[in-house]
């Protein structure tokens, strides 16, 4: 064969090749997530032999061979274990850099957390936090460090009117809101705090401002595998209704109730044995009240710390049915040894509840329990005061986008009465939000509340009913308009019914 023969052969070798090439190449270009997969598992190999060898690490993409310095970390090591997701390539520059900003990324909580443990007893409260916090939207939030802030500001602009027997008075306010959670993103332990407020201003109308404000902050230790610590501590304001009989009758400006509290518990698994046992301290401190001629009346006499211990014992069926039983014993703590009708109100409690604890996933998920509580008050003239409680938080999603939240409660509140030793309140809410569209949300709330007061006291039972609906147009990730309804009426046992219609319409700005 000639030279001429020779290269015409090496020609058509080299074209061959050439088109080999171009093929690879074009197929990386059509199929980046193959080649992304590729690189993944190569990248820690690759990148262990450079700093072993002192040459700089190489790695493939769509535009050929890319150099890196082996210090620098690849999209390929800072990539989600998630096999759903994919690695990314700058399509500009031929070298690798540092990983992108973390405020640029889409805030999925799920993404970098090696331990997803969650309180399992007896935690309502926190559930709902990390439900707020892992509902938002991706690409909300303000990445501090290894926290997350996620806040937003509402103005709303609202008409009220009451009817008490055949008298009615409106008013037009507006409402002012404040709303955050700060959440964790680390790969043991676990901190969410929450925190919501509002404040109204009336405009016209009959003056009757109802703010309010809450706050519950929690800290998860995972001090061993099976062993976690949970620290909280809270804050509430809100001001008493003019319902509420330990109201003051005919007071223009109620007391306001500020509520403290703080706890310990340590939970344990022990197999199919779980335990745990808890602490709490909860300080109520009531404000004076304004009287209708507008003198002072003072109201800290009502002053009061409650103490409580409690020990719980679950035994776990399967994975989603938990058994269990739950014992407090406690005390009350008056600030003055009696009140302004010379009662001493501090007392001894104890109670004891059973229930069954749910975990089917995302579906369906809380806990139920039945029990029995009482106080023992230190005033031999006050009886003791006992209540049946039942109690309990359901999470149900029937559907995707679809949610129903139940809420049962049992609380024993103290009187102001002269004589009389206090009343059980029973309440129970449900909330339903369902998506109509991607950007569109309808929410239906109901609610009942039963005060009870024991023996000829009976007279001052209440029985209260809440209706409402609402729908929340989210406009862009940054903004919301949001539009309620509500309805409350309450039915007294002796004198006027009353109700209440409010309307609110209003902004929210989130981030």
């Amino acid at each position: 064969m000639n030279s001429m023969e020779n290269r015409e052969v090496r020609g058509a070798d080299r074209l061959v090749l050439h088109s080999l090439a171009g093929a690879l190449a074009l197929s990386a270009l059509v199929h980046p997530t193959l080649l992304a997969a590729q690189q993944a598992r190569p990248a820690t190999q690759s990148s262990a032999n450079a700093a072993t060898s002192g040459r700089p690490a190489t790695g493939i993409g769509p535009e050929g061979i890319a150099t890196r310095s082996a210090e620098l970390p690849t999209v390929a090591q800072s990539a989600s274990p998630d096999p759903t997701t994919t690695a990314t390539v700058d399509q500009n520059p031929v070298t690798f850099g540092p990983a992108a900003d973390r405020d640029a990324l889409p805030l999925d909580e799920s993404l970098g957390r090696q331990n997803m443990r969650e309180t399992r007893l007896d935690d309502v409260t926190a559930a709902r936090i990390r439900r707020d916090a892992l509902q938002a939207e991706d690409g909300t939030g303000i990445r501090l460090g290894t926290l997350v802030l996620r806040p937003s500001i509402s103005q709303k602009l609202g008409t009220e009117r009451r009817k008490t027997g055949n008298a009615n008075t409106d008013r037009t306010f507006s409402e002012t809101g404040l709303k955050g959670t700060l959440t964790s993103d680390w790969s043991r332990h676990e901190l969410n705090v929450g925190a919501e407020g509002a404040w109204q201003e009336t405009l016209s109308g009959t003056e009757s401002d109802k703010p309010r404000a809450n706050i519950d902050a929690r800290l998860r230790l995972d001090l061993a595998e099976d062993t976690i610590a949970t620290l909280s501590g809270s804050y509430s304001f809100s001001r008493e209704d003019n319902d509420d009989p330990n109201a003051v009758s005919g007071a223009r400006v109620q007391s306001g109730v500020n509520q403290f509290g703080g706890g310990l518990s340590v939970e344990r698994d022990f197999g199919v044995i779980r335990g745990s046992i808890a602490g709490d301290v909860t300080r109520f401190q009531y404000s004076n009240a304004t009287l209708s001629n507008g003198s002072i009346l003072q109201r800290s006499d009502r002053d009061r710390n409650r103490y409580s211990l409690s020990a719980r014992l679950g035994y776990e069926l399967s994975p989603a049915l938990t058994p269990f039983i739950d014992g407090t014993i406690g005390r009350i703590d008056y600030d003055e040894e009696a009140d302004s009708s010379g009662y001493r109100r501090s007392a001894d409690l104890y109670g004891v509840k059973t229930g069954v604890a749910v975990d089917l996933g995302e579906k369906l998920r809380g806990e139920i329990a039945i029990g029995h509580e009482q106080q023992t008050f230190e005033d031999g003239r006050l009886a003791k005061l006992s209540a049946l409680t039942v109690d309990g938080n359901i999470l149900w999603s029937p559907r995707e986008g679809t949610t129903i939240d139940l809420a049962l409660d049992t609380s024993i509140d103290p009187s102001t009465t002269a004589g009389v030793n206090g009343a059980t309140i029973h309440r129970l809410t449900a909330n339903l939000s369902n998506d109509l569209r991607t950007n569109l949300v309808a929410r239906l709330t109901g609610g009942t509340t039963f005060t009870r007061y024991d023996g000829t006291s009976s007279a001052s039972d209440t029985t209260a009913y809440l209706a409402g609906a609402g729908l929340t147009w989210k406009v862009n990730r940054y903004l919301d308009a949001t539009a309620d309804l509500t309805y409350e009426r309450t039915n007294f046992e002796t004198g006027s019914h009353n109700s209440t219609v409010t309307a609110l319409v209003g902004l929210t700005a989130k981030r």
